[in-house]
C-alpha cells in the first residue's frame, strides 16, 4: 500500500505500515512503581514450543526463559526496569526494546550502543519507561535468525491510572518456516534469495506461540486488544469479523480514536496497534480474527462468548482517547534538518559492495544487496547518515526505488507521517513505517534523545544485507 495513501487507508482499511502461554494482561493496580526495581532475570536459552498444536511433537526453539513468546514484562509509565540478560545460547546476542524511547546505552544495538553479549555472559538493562503503551523486545544481533528461532517477548507499560476496559489481551503474531519434521528450517537461514526479495516468509502462523488463540468475553464487555507483528518479514493483513473496533494507539503511542472500516488493518513487521473492541454479540456466539492469505482467510484468534447474562445492559459509549505520552506538540519545520534517503537494491538492481562491513558480522554470504542513501551498511560501521543537535526537528523522505516494500524503523524516537501537501501530519505517531515499492514516505520527528541511533528496514533479511544506517543526536 503506498505510503502516500495512508490517509485513505486510515479511514478505510487502516494504515499500511503499520504478533509462554496465553498473554492475557491483568488490569493494573494503582500503586506507585518502586524507585529501585527488583532485577528480572531473562535467560536466552533453548526450549520447545507446540507451534503445530498440542497433538503434534513440539518444535525446538530459542526463547527467553526457554519459551516463546518470552515472559510478559510490565511496568507503569515512569517506572524503572532492571532486566539481566543471561546468554545461554551458542552465539552472542543482545536485547533491543522496540519502540521504547530509551537511554541510548540500553538500546541493545551491538557495536553501536553496547558490545555483544557472549555465550555464558550477562548484561544488565536498566531504564525508565517514559511512555505508556504496547512494546516488545527481541535480539538485534543476527536478528533474522534469532528472532525466527523464537526470541521475542512483550513489554506492556501501563498508564498512570487504569484504563476502563473489562479485559486486556495481547497477541504476538509470528510466522515460522518449518522443515518436514516440524523443526525450524535452519538450512534456509541466510538465504540470499529471501534477502533480495521480500524477506523470510514462514508457512506456519502462530499467535502467542500457538496455532490459534481463544479470547473469552461476555456480551457488552469492552476488550483492549493489543496486536504485535513479531515476524521477520510478513505483513499481516488482518480482519476482525462482526465487531466494531476503535484504533486507540499505534506503535505504542495514543492516537485520535477512529473506527476500523470493515474491521481491517495491516501490520508491518515491528508494528503494534491497540484496539478497543466492544463485544456486542449474544451469549454463545463466536467471531474470528482472520489473516487474509492468497489461499483464503485463516482464523488465528476467536472471541468466544460465555453463557449467562450480559456484563451490562447496553454497550459502552464511544471511548475517549488514551492519555497522551510526553511527545512534542509542535515541530519547527522552517529550521528542520532535511534529508532525502533513496532506498536501492534487491533482485531488480545489482548489489552495492561495502568493503567496510566487518566479515565477522556478516550473517549472509556474498555482497550486500540493499542500500540507504547509496550506502550498504551493517548499521554501526562508517560515518553517521546525519548528525543533529538535540531538540532540532528532522524531516526525512524515504524514496523506495526497489521492487519490494520496506518497513523502516527508527530507534529512540517516534515520528509523524507527513501529509503529501505539507499541510500537516497524520493523527498518530509511528516508530516503523511500511513504504510500498515506488513510493516515498515522508516523516518528521524532534531529535530529543541523545546518542547514536539505528535506522533500518525491519524486514530483517534486508537489514542484515545492507539496508541499515545510524544517526547521531548530540
Amino acid at each position: 500500500m503506498p505510503a502516500g495513501s495512508l490517509t485513505r487507508v486510515t479511514r478505510r482499511r487502516f494504515l499500511a505500515g503499520l504478533a509462554a502461554a496465553s498473554v492475557v494482561v491483568p488490569r493494573p493496580g494503582r500503586a506507585a512503581p518502586a524507585a529501585e526495581p527488583e532485577m528480572r532475570l531473562l535467560r536466552a536459552a533453548t526450549g520447545e514450543a507446540a507451534l503445530r498444536g498440542p497433538d503434534r511433537p513440539a518444535t525446538p526453539i530459542w526463547g527467553y526463559d526457554g519459551v516463546t513468546p518470552g515472559p510478559l514484562l510490565r511496568v507503569r509509565r515512569g517506572g524503572r526496569l532492571h532486566v539481566r540478560l543471561d546468554n545461554a545460547l551458542p552465539e552472542a546476542t543482545t536485547i533491543h526494546w522496540h519502540g521504547v524511547r530509551i537511554a541510548n546505552a540500553m538500546d541493545g544495538v551491538p557495536h553501536l550502543t553496547q558490545p555483544p553479549v557472549a555465550p555464558g555472559s550477562t548484561f544488565d538493562y536498566r531504564f525508565v519507561a517514559p511512555d505508556a503503551g504496547t512494546f516488545w523486545y527481541h535480539p538485534h544481533l543476527f536478528a533474522s535468525e534469532q528472532l525466527e528461532r523464537g526470541l521475542s517477548g512483550l513489554l506492556i507499560v501501563d498508564e498512570t491510572e487504569p484504563v476502563d476496559v473489562d479485559r486486556d489481551v495481547a497477541l504476538l503474531l509470528d510466522d515460522w518456516r518449518l522443515a518436514a519434521d516440524g523443526t525450524v528450517d535452519v538450512a534456509s537461514f541466510r538465504s540470499l534469495h529471501d534477502a533480495a526479495h521480500l524477506g523470510r516468509i514462514g508457512s506456519k502462523l502462530t499467535v502467542n506461540g500457538a496455532p490459534a488463540f481463544t479470547i473469552p468475553v461476555r456480551t457488552n464487555e469492552r476488550l483492549r486488544l493489543r496486536l504485535v507483528n513479531g515476524a521477520n518479514a510478513r505483513i499481516f493483513d488482518l480482519r476482525l469479523d462482526r465487531h466494531e473496533a476503535h484504533v486507540m494507539a499505534v506503535d505504542g503511542q495514543p492516537a485520535e480514536p477512529f473506527v476500523l472500516r470493515g474491521g481491517r488493518l495491516l501490520l508491518a513487521p515491528g508494528n503494534r496497534v491497540d484496539l478497543f473492541v466492544d463485544a456486542t454479540l449474544p451469549a454463545g456466539s463466536e467471531a474470528a480474527l482472520f489473516v487474509d492469505l492468497p489461499g483464503g482467510a485463516l482464523p488465528i484468534a476467536r472471541l468466544v462468548y460465555e453463557a449467562g447474562d450480559p456484563a451490562r445492559p447496553t454497550p459502552r459509549p464511544e471511548p475517549p482517547a488514551l492519555p497522551a505520552n510526553p511527545l512534542p506538540e509542535r515541530m519547527d519545520f522552517a529550521r528542520a534538518l532535511k534529508r532525502d534517503i533513496p532506498m536501492d537494491g534487491g533482485a531488480m538492481r545489482p548489489p552495492i559492495p561495502d568493503a567496510s562491513r566487518p566479515a565477522a558480522d556478516r550473517h549472509f554470504s556474498g555482497a550486500p544487496v540493499w542500500s540507504l542513501a547509496g550506502r550498504a551498511s551493517d548499521g554501526h560501521s562508517g560515518p553517521p547518515l546525519f548528525s543533529v543537535k538535540r531538540g532540532r526537528t528532522v524531516m526525512l523522505a524515504f524514496q523506495n526505488r526497489t521492487a519490494w516494500p520496506h518497513a523502516m524503523h527508527i530507534h529512540g524516537h517516534h515520528f509523524r507521517l507527513l501529509d503529501n501537501l505539507d499541510d500537516g501530519w497524520k493523527p498518530y505517531w509511528l516508530d516503523t513505517l511500511l513504504i510500498a515499492r515506488g513510493e516515498t514516505g515522508r516523516i518528521a520527528f524532534v531529535a530529543d534523545n541523545p546518542g547514536k541511533w539505528m535506522i533500518h528496514c525491519h524486514m530483517l533479511e534486508h537489514q542484515e544485507t545492507g539496508m541499515a544506517a545510524w544517526f547521531e543526536v548530540t
